[in-house]
């Protein structure tokens, strides 16, 4: 079932992998930020307009 992967080509996957993986986590935190302040501005703009 495992085909032969030449350690080389192996190990270069895994690094782009973990580059991407890094990339990936960074955008995920920055959107979480983004989704915070956007709660944050919802709730005030609420309280400013009752």
């Amino acid at each position: 079932m495992s085909s032969h992967v030449p350690r080389g080509v192996r190990a270069t996957r895994a690094s782009s992998e973990r580059v991407e993986l890094a990339a990936l986590r960074r955008e995920n935190r920055r959107l979480r930020e983004d989704v915070d302040i956007l709660k944050r501005a919802t709730a005030f703009f609420a309280k400013e307009t009752r």
